[in-house]
């Protein structure tokens, strides 16, 4: 039996003949006559002369080899209460009519189109009929401000934007076309049309000129087939913040996208061509672009596309329902779901209701996974729940366990093992490795492997002070961890969530940790506040568990003694609040940079992808309470 081991040796051996291998599963027009380029300056580039297509390996490769009838996706609105499904040869005609109608309309290879929409179908038809002429997409999450759109229109410079007259969340109409049309008009740069796909619950205005119907301006073009390019062909940009306020566009290399998301899905993800694999995340994130759209696809499988929340549409057993309807074999979310669904049904009343037999495994990325959400869900599902780890800027997992090759024993707290391509090293603040068990920062050996990103979007000299300046000959992750005796990887926190108290490093990710363990504790995050004597002092926010009545000042007092008794009295814990629920992005990230800015009384710019902007009043009353945020 192939082990775990003898792949990551085989890789570290030899790395080239490793890549080149997975890259034998993709449909090359023109083979790469090698798999890596030394650029120079710790810059590299993954099949870089080879020819290939992304939509050609997503979606006509499957068609010509006989499984067009096969369902491609899912559509699974429990917002609109409808439900459809799209086969790999329906796919196939509509990407191509809609590649056609950019292409008639002047978009062609290196031309940027910016995608804004919601979660349905037609935002991968979108992104399948970018990359099948060449092009290069850009998705932004469907409901941006306008301010935060004008700046990737202006980064990006798109030729085209294609958006949807609207997006929908429980109880209320998200108004795309304004904050589209407001967008342009604050941008220097101007897009030559845009592609507007009208929903019926807010059909909109379109502007003559500028909008074009998607149904419309498809009328009587003829199909496009598939452009050919070159492996280091940029297949998209997606931004993600910058801690300047200026974002960063990460470039994603077509050939290495391919190899590595086509590679992961068998070997981390375990499914086979023709399985139902579901990521529930938005294609606004990196998650959709990898895993709602491009890995599926590529790999042949079954996609769900799903316009919901957790908990709300209507009830927590929605997740529930998908999997069970939609006979979902591996199941992909974040930790904040689950910590959702816990609170919302502590007993997993709901997911009794559902038949799960077909369900292999969960899969946690996106935030830390606490023990104490991995045992809930261990307990209410009964597969094996697997967090990994990984970045936008790499763009498949960095740290997971390997359940395709041999499934791992799970250690609570640690996302496993490094995937081969990533020589992952812990080091001190001068770049010096660190023993076993010890704290420090998270770096990858360069070069990384196929699939992450060579740079940012005309920003080289920005990608190497961000990325490649601290550690020489490193990829600088930017979170903290350590490994243990048995190479499992712990992520802790981000650097800068790394506090020093007296003197002490400590992680404010094994505080969070504690607190999830308290059984009235739904979820909960710590921050580091100022303070003149010892630099820094945990502050903690609980979220309690639905029906939980006891006096908070209470809970509080239980807390700090767990703190002391498993962490100790060097950590300080003290303070903490109760409070409703957490200032988050989108995408379910817990904003706690901000957190630590309210604390300390200091400004701040109002994060763009923050989900409801009023709870930052509400932790900032809350941190009056215990004698912080002053201001």
């Amino acid at each position: 039996m192939t082990t775990y081991k003898d792949v990551y040796a085989r890789w570290k051996a030899d790395p080239e003949a490793f890549w080149t291998d997975a890259a034998a599963q993709i449909h090359w027009h023109r083979a790469p006559s090698r798999a890596l380029t030394d650029l120079g300056d710790h810059m590299y580039e993954w099949f870089a002369d080879g020819l290939t297509n992304t939509c050609y390996n997503a979606v006509d490769r499957h068609v010509a080899a006989g499984r067009g009838a096969q369902t491609a996706i899912i559509h699974d609105s429990p917002i609109t209460g409808t439900k459809r499904t799209i086969t790999y040869a329906d796919l196939q005609t509509r990407v191509a009519s809609l590649a056609g109608a950019l292409k008639a309309k002047g978009v062609s290879k290196g031309d940027r189109v910016i995608i804004y929409m919601p979660m349905i179908p037609e935002a991968l038809e979108a992104m399948l009929a970018v990359t099948r002429i060449g092009a290069i997409h850009s998705v932004v999450f469907g409901g941006f401000a306008a301010h935060e759109l004008a700046v990737r229109i202006d980064d990006a410079k798109p030729k085209a934007i294609i958006a949807a007259s609207c997006g929908l969340e429980p109880g209320r109409v998200v108004h795309y076309k304004p904050l589209l049309d407001g967008a342009i008009a604050q941008s220097t740069h101007k897009p030559d049309f845009t592609v507007i796909f009208q929903r019926e619950q807010e059909p909109c205005a379109l502007i003559p000129g500028q909008d074009v119907d998607w149904f419309d301006f498809q009328a009587g073009v003829s199909p496009a087939e598939c452009e050919w390019v070159e492996g280091n062909h940029p297949c998209y940009i997606l931004y993600t913040s910058g801690t300047t306020g200026q974002p960063k566009g990460v470039v994603r290399p077509t050939g290495g996208h391919l190899v590595a998301l086509n590679w992961s899905m068998k070997n981390i993800y375990n499914v086979d061509p023709g399985d139902v694999f579901w990521a529930a995340s938005d294609v606004g994130w990196v998650v959709g672009h990898s895993y709602i759209c491009y890995g599926p696809l590529i790999h042949g499988n079954t996609t769900v596309v799903f316009e919901g929340k957790p908990i709300g549409t209507p009830d927590a057993g929605t997740f529930w329902r998908v999997i069970s309807e939609h006979n979902v074999r591996s199941f992909f979310t974040a930790p904040t779901a689950f910590r959702a669904i816990k609170r919302e049904d502590p007993k997993g009343e709901y997911r009794q209701k559902y038949d799960l037999s077909c369900l292999r495994a969960l899969y946690l990325a996106g935030e830390r996974a606490d023990p104490d959400t991995i045992v809930w869900a261990q307990n209410i599902l009964g597969v094996p729940v697997y967090d990994h780890w990984w970045q936008t800027e790499t763009g498949w997992t960095i740290a997971g366990n390997p359940a395709g090759i041999e499934a791992l024993p799970v250690k609570l707290g640690s996302p496993t093992v490094p995937m081969p391509g990533y020589d992952v090293q812990v080091l001190d603040e001068a770049g010096h490795p660190l023993g076993p068990n010890t704290l420090g920062a998270i770096a990858v050996k360069l070069p990384l492997p196929p699939g992450t990103l060579p740079t940012l979007w005309n920003a080289d000299a920005r990608f190497k002070k961000s990325y490649l300046a601290h550690f020489p000959g490193f990829y600088e992750t930017g979170d903290a961890g350590m490994i243990d005796e048995d190479g499992y990887l712990y992520i802790m926190a981000r650097t800068d969530d790394v506090i020093n108290v007296a003197g002490h490093r400590l992680s404010t990710g094994a505080m969070e940790e504690v607190l999830a363990s308290h059984p009235d504790v739904a979820e909960c995050a710590v921050i580091g506040a100022t303070d003149q004597l010892k630099g820094q002092v945990p502050v903690g926010f609980l979220c309690l568990t639905k029906g939980v009545n006891r006096p908070h000042p209470e809970i509080v007092k239980e807390c700090v003694t767990l703190m002391r008794e498993q962490i100790g009295p060097v950590a300080d814990f003290k303070r903490a609040v109760v409070v409703d629920r957490l200032p988050k992005t989108r995408s379910g990230k817990i904003l706690r940079a901000t957190m630590v800015k309210i604390a300390d009384s200091e400004s701040f710019k109002m994060p763009a992808t923050i989900d409801d902007p009023v709870i930052l009043d509400e932790i900032r009353e809350a941190l009056q309470t215990i004698g912080y945020a002053k201001g």
